[in-house]
């Protein structure tokens, strides 16, 4: 029993790594007043890069690193339309998730003669009891947090210090709620709400490389099927705050874990039923508590120096 229940845990924390760290992402970004639906495809370039870079550099945190890069740069495109040339946010972001799956096979195809998935990682991630020489026993050995997860935790904290004890993070927060008035008092709406949406690409990147990294330790087109929308989900649930989502990815990754746990012929409930557990429990989320959370004012709204 103890041995089922680390197993358990284990699993719940090598699927939250992925959601936490895209889900702060998104928080950073929609704090600062932009929404940042391109998280799934985001994740996916940060996936392919991950792989990509860990098997030609036999070495997890160099794809790890890559992975992070190749966010930051796709947010970058987003960046540049939604902020600079005003353009709709929402419709940016959904351009960037077929953009990011686009040019994430495009470029599979190119460094692996013509296939769609990478080569095995030859190296994975390492785990948090392997990294501290220890070597647990019973049934311990089922609990091995993947150190994604502790990467995720740390970043967890480091944001929720930068928004809320900083005075940068007090920028990013004011410039979300009412950016004209933090004009006003010498703020550059546009250098911070750059900063934040590059900041979640990053952030998206890391999380689709604890994904080809971690969990799978290749990239295939479908490694990553709607973690992005599921941690936009996490961070609507959480209120837009950096320990809210995490909670809510604990949550989401819990309900991966049954799917694990319950699947493989042990249950007499249907596989297919099982697979739709995560993406059914979005949905209610999304349904009973999307009306109580209230976003920053100023999310999704461009902001023009000078308008009233």
């Amino acid at each position: 029993m103890a041995s089922n229940i680390f197993l358990a845990i284990t699993i719940t924390f090598m699927y939250a790594a992925p959601l936490i760290l895209t889900a702060l992402g998104g928080v950073v970004s929609e704090r600062s007043g932009v929404i940042n639906i391109g998280l799934e495809g985001m994740m996916v370039i940060g996936a392919f890069a991950g792989a990509a870079a860990g098997y030609y550099s036999a070495s997890p945190w160099i794809g790890f690193l890559a992975a992070g890069l190749a966010g930051g740069l796709l947010a970058l495109l987003h960046a540049v339309a939604s902020i600079t040339f005003k353009a709709n946010q929402t419709i940016s972001g959904v351009a960037l998730n077929f953009i990011g799956q686009g040019l994430a096979l495009f470029l599979c195809r190119l460094f692996f003669d013509g296939a769609t998935m990478s080569k095995p990682v030859p190296k994975q991630m390492p785990k948090l009891m392997s990294l501290l020489g220890l070597q647990p026993e019973g049934a311990l050995r089922n609990f091995d947090v993947d150190i994604t997860f502790v990467i995720a935790l740390v970043l967890t904290g480091v944001i929720w210090f930068v928004l809320y004890r900083t005075k940068w993070g007090l920028r990013l927060r004011a410039v979300g709620e009412h950016p004209a008035a933090a004009d006003t008092l010498g703020v550059n709406v546009y250098a911070v709400r750059y900063a934040a949406v590059i900041i979640s690409g990053v952030l998206a990147g890391f999380g689709g490389a604890a994904q080809s990294l971690a969990v799978v330790s290749l990239f295939t087109p479908t490694v990553i099927s709607g973690q992005g929308f599921i941690a936009m989900a996490a961070v609507i649930f959480g209120k837009w705050t950096p320990h809210g989502a995490f909670l809510a990815c604990l949550v989401f990754a819990f309900a991966q874990a049954l799917v694990v746990m319950l699947g493989g012929g042990s249950s007499s409930i249907s596989p297919q039923l099982l697979s739709m557990l995560p993406y059914v429990l979005t949905i209610l989320v999304l349904v009973l508590f999307v009306g109580k959370a209230v976003a920053p004012k100023a999310d999704g709204v461009p902001y023009e120096k000078g308008a009233r």
